[in-house]
């Protein structure tokens, strides 16, 4: 049952995630800098990054269960960041507020931190597989702050 749940939540936070992230004129009307990944890289890298988080879920749930609370303590971490993760998409792409999305993203970082903080004790080969996602996330958080610096202010458009 829990595999179910964990593919269920990674499945759909990754959908909702791509219809969240609208890349039309908009998007494409920002100035980039130089050193910006290519487009096309996004989906492979966050593609592996939730398989990934998946495996650490699944990885941690099993030992969980010896510790009063662990399991819960993981559901609501991956529940808080998949939601956290939702709303930069919502307010990068979908309000077209990168402003908005550069302050959000520092709670999405404490909560990836979070994730790893609670599933070290249990399992720390697990915690291990949420540490590319902490640094994609970081990257992500400079290339938003770039974008920001290049092309705001923001809502007067």
């Amino acid at each position: 049952m829990i595999v179910i749940a964990i593919v269920a939540w990674v499945v759909g936070v990754g959908a909702v995630g791509v219809l969240l992230t609208r890349r039309g004129p908009w998007y494409e009307g920002l100035r980039k800098p130089a050193w910006q990944p290519p487009d096309w890289l996004f989906g492979p890298v966050w593609t592996a990054i939730y398989l990934a988080a998946a495996w650490a879920w699944w990885q941690a749930w099993g030992p969980a269960a010896a510790r009063p609370g662990s399991q819960m303590g993981i559901v609501v971490a991956f529940l808080v960041n998949g939601l956290l993760n939702l709303g930069w998409s919502y307010l990068f792409f979908w309000r077209r507020r990168p402003d908005w999305a550069l302050l959000e993203v520092r709670l999405l970082l404490v909560s990836i931190v979070m994730l790893i903080a609670v599933i070290a004790p249990v399992d720390r080969a697990a915690a291990w597989l949420i540490v590319p996602y902490l640094v994609w996330v970081g990257f992500a958080s400079i290339l938003n702050a770039a974008l920001v610096r290049l092309n705001g202010p923001f809502g007067t458009r």
